[in-house]
């Protein structure tokens, strides 16, 4: 866990006009930054940062958030990733629970940046050797890709020389050139005749960015015949293929715009429909898909597309992709396989046919569901107690691997249908009930009704200024609790996490906070982030105001409870001339505020 003391301070730090400016063009309007949305289409801007409150938001999509929040829906980080990058920004580092010593982790933090800067250099040197290669020019050109989209994907080309990187690298023999695995050391090696070269040669060149835009890896596409067509950066601290997707970083806003992603198995691929229209397709990098290439993608979109080739190789593809996904599957997320002819890619396909032909291919994939029953049924005999029973053995460990959901019941019904089975007679036997017995839950989260009247007043004053936390103390809550429970209740577990945060709190913590207790407060957090900012004195006695109002109404009900009850004893009687009076007290002092104010 990453201490909450250490992100409120690192929101502190960074500024978010500068974070959220690195990618959306802002210009200042009043007292905020305008630009367009990067969530949603829109050709006025309804997108908006605070420097003020240190948090953005757009009216037209209603996406809000901290500087952390905007990383992780723009880059698709993870929450922790989204932490790392502004400590990083910030010369920090985050303070986890890490066996690391201090010393070895700022070596291992001066590996990364050591390597991060020679896979930098060596792509501006490919891109620079690509304008004086004819051939890999001549090759881009064959294959239809425009010098527009080439330089969008920074494509270059490395010469069919063994040593061309050593006019890039002083020190040839550095050790970072071999860890990022840009040249080939075989110098312990005996009898071999060339002891160091460089790893790509005579190759068009597909440099492979991270989400935030550096490079970590590469491909080398072979121009004429030869062996192996692609060549891709080997695993270096920088490049785990498992892990990373190529088109990403080049893809996520058009992923946003188009709804959806679309998985290729090749660089070229990626290119060239990005070039005919389809510029929300990345590509796996050589290797099956992951569930991490899955987590990362729904990250961005709820709605994945996978596109292989139509061979043989191509459809054992989409059933690893298929396994893939299926611990990831779930009600919201829609999952889909496009199968084009065997002798065709989504290159070939496009080109020969066209992007309407392939935007209908598109919208004609296969849901998840029922690319599940055609791998499970396969050539299996539906027809035969054997063929029935060897469906539900292969379909057995697929729906293990998937969240008890409405789409796994689905898929169970349809398999019983298929094999003559009941439904229940297959989660019994595949155990699907199983994991849900073992484990205790929690009860379901109830979503309270939002709060009205003064303790929503209230609530949006402390949303916006946490540091008045102070002035709600125990005896506020108690009559707020006497007049409106429920909102009671998010009243003290919001002032608990103002008085958490210090007397210093900032909106921007507290959104922070809150992001971790639920969507309760999600409404109130938007609002503030709508309504312009307010001179502090003000809000402070607005907050007093209310606060003041909310003692009144209870000692109204207080004294309306004595008199219904007769007043019958000398206490009763005594405590009722005690309301009288500082009731008299709080009007007195609510008249003389208001004159001050004017």
């Amino acid at each position: 866990m990453i201490p909450q003391s250490f992100i409120q301070d690192l929101l502190a730090r960074v500024d978010i006009v500068d974070v959220v400016g690195k990618y959306v063009q802002l210009k200042k309007g009043g007292a905020n930054y305008m630009g367009l949305c990067p969530f949603h289409n829109e050709k006025s801007p309804s997108f908006t940062v605070s420097p003020t409150k240190q948090f953005y938001h757009c009216f037209g999509c209603g996406a809000h958030g901290s500087s952390i929040g905007f990383l992780m829906e723009y880059s698709g980080l993870s929450y922790v990733d989204a932490i790392r990058d502004l400590a990083q920004s910030q010369g920090l580092v985050v303070p986890e629970e890490d066996r690391m010593l201090p010393a070895q982790r700022a070596e291992v933090q001066a590996k990364s940046l050591a390597l991060s800067e020679v896979m930098t250099k060596a792509g501006e040197y490919y891109k620079q050797q690509l304008r004086h290669a004819p051939n890999a020019i001549a090759y881009l050109k064959k294959r239809g890709l425009t010098g527009e989209i080439a330089a969008r994907f920074a494509l270059g080309f490395a010469p069919d020389s063994w040593d061309g990187l050593r006019s890039v690298y002083p020190d040839y023999s550095a050790s970072e050139l071999v860890e990022a695995g840009l040249v080939i050391d075989k110098s312990d090696e005996e009898g071999a005749g060339r002891k160091r070269y460089d790893r790509f040669r005579d190759r068009v060149m597909f440099p492979i960015r991270n989400t935030k835009g550096q490079i970590i890896g590469f491909g080398g596409r072979i121009m004429e015949q030869g062996e192996p067509k692609y060549l891709n950066s080997p695993e270096t601290p920088l490049f785990q293929k498992g892990f990373e997707l190529y088109g990403l970083f080049e893809a996520r806003q058009a992923i946003r715009d188009a709804g959806y992603v679309l998985v290729t198995e090749g660089y070229m691929d990626v290119v060239a429909l990005a070039q005919m229209g389809f510029p929300q397709a990345v590509a796996t990098l050589g290797t099956a898909c992951t569930p991490t290439h899955v987590q990362k993608l729904l990250r961005q979109t709820d709605h994945v597309i996978f596109s292989f080739d139509g061979d043989a190789a191509g459809r054992r593809a989409a059933r690893r992709a298929l396994e893939a996904c299926l611990p990831h599957a779930n009600d919201d997320k829609f999952i889909k396989f496009l199968f084009l002819p065997p002798e065709h890619d989504p290159d070939s396909y496009i080109r020969e046919f066209g992007a309407d032909a392939f935007e209908q291919q598109v919208r004609d994939a296969m849901p998840l569901s029922q690319f599940f029953m055609r791998e499970v049924i396969g050539v299996n005999d539906l027809n035969s107690a054997e063929g029935r029973a060897k469906t539900q053995f292969d379909a057995r460990p697929l729906l293990q691997a998937m969240q008890a959901s409405g789409l796994r019941l689905q898929i169970v019904r349809n398999l019983a249908q298929q094999t003559m089975t009941a439904p229940a007679e297959i989660e019994t036997m595949f155990e699907l009930s199983q994991p849900v017995a073992r484990v205790k839950l929690a009860p379901p989260r109830t979503k309270r009704s939002a709060p009205v009247g003064l303790e929503r007043q209230i609530m949006r004053i402390l949303v916006a200024y946490p540091a008045l936390a102070v002035y709600v103390d125990e005896h506020v809550l108690q009559d707020a609790a006497l007049l409106a429970p429920d909102g009671a209740a998010m009243l003290k577990e919001l002032v608990l996490v103002c008085m958490s945060l210090g007397e210093n709190a900032q909106f921007v913590a507290l959104a922070e906070q809150l992001r971790g207790t639920g969507s309760d407060f999600d409404g109130l957090i938007a609002e503030v982030a709508e309504q312009t900012d307010t001179e502090p004195e003000l809000v402070r006695l607005e907050l007093l105001g209310a606060v003041r109002q909310i003692r009144t109404q209870a000692l109204k009900v207080e004294a309306e409870r004595l008199v219904a009850a007769g007043l019958h004893g000398e206490l009763e009687k005594n405590r009722w001339r005690d309301i009288m009076l500082t009731l008299d007290q709080l009007r007195k002092q609510a008249i003389s505020e208001a004159a001050n104010r004017q």
